[in-house]
């Protein structure tokens, strides 16, 4: 499997948010969702508010492929569901980066909902 490049991480994990677009079955695009996005070590992890029943947590589950854009870096990407035991350092990523924002807001991302559908975004290389 393709690592993620320093830079790449770096810049994605700086990044306010993250656009995503997963492959339909039919090879085609999904239209890009827009959402927020954290680094924990090297790694990229995205969550879905709406849980497993959210429209593009879904898409993602078709095919496991999709494009990303963030930070300035566009990358094809696999959808790898995230270690659940990683979920209390994701959650302090997200309220770490997010901080400004009122809890409220925070606590969608880090429920239990939100957890269960946490995914880890693993590049693709060129030739996959």
């Amino acid at each position: 499997m393709t690592a993620w490049m320093s830079d790449e991480l770096n810049k994605i994990g700086a990044a306010e948010e993250l656009e995503i677009a997963s492959i339909r079955r039919n090879g085609g695009r999904r239209n890009p969702v827009t959402i927020w996005v954290v680094r924990h070590g090297d790694d990229i992890y995205v969550r879905s508010v709406n849980g497993r029943t959210g429209t593009w947590f879904r898409g993602t589950q078709v095919r496991r492929e999709g494009r990303i854009w963030a930070g300035g870096v566009e990358k094809d990407v696999t959808f790898v569901d995230a270690d659940p035991g990683l979920n209390d350092q994701i959650d302090a990523a997200y309220r770490t980066k997010y901080r400004r924002y009122a809890a409220s807001i925070i606590s969608s991302v880090v429920s239990p909902k939100a957890r269960s559908a946490t995914i880890r975004l693993a590049p693709r290389s060129a030739s996959s």
